[in-house]
């Protein structure tokens, strides 16, 4: 079904197949050891959730560029929503500059996680990359 996707979703995806190694093979899943250790060091969180979804996306298997954080911290008492999520989009600014696509960040109190201790659902993908025209860079940036 490929071929129904949009020009663009295809050269990408064909891009990403062919021109660099696939990282299912890496076991270190270093974005993923790169966010963990980054919002352990700058929030000290109470609980952290790291889930790679770059498998429910038009992604290469073993991908590192979609991203699900639950961040419960102290450091949020506060700050609004908004505060809470630019915080954490500071601490991984060099990964969302470079390699990570999508990030969704649920970023809680340890009071409010008292009170709901869940992972919100991911949404559905509505077609990848195809609104964001700074994946060609990305791309670039990922094969140095």
């Amino acid at each position: 079904m490929l071929s129904r996707r949009p020009a663009f979703v295809h050269s990408v995806c064909t891009r990403l197949l062919h021109s660099r190694p696939l990282m299912a093979s890496d076991p270190g899943r270093p974005v993923e050891t790169s966010i963990r250790a980054k919002l352990t060091g700058a929030l000290q969180p109470e609980h952290l959730e790291v889930h790679n979804e770059s498998h429910m996306h038009a992604v290469p298997p073993g991908s590192e560029s979609h991203f699900r954080v639950l961040v419960v911290s102290p450091h949020f008492d506060g700050l609004s929503l908004l505060q809470r999520h630019r915080l954490v989009n500071d601490t991984l600014k060099e990964e969302l500059s470079t390699r990570v696509h999508a990030l969704a960040i649920q970023a809680k109190t340890p009071q409010q996680w008292a009170k709901d201790p869940s992972l919100g659902k991911s949404p559905g993908c509505l077609g990848g990359s195809k609104g964001d025209h700074t994946v060609q860079q990305k791309l670039q940036t990922e094969q140095s």
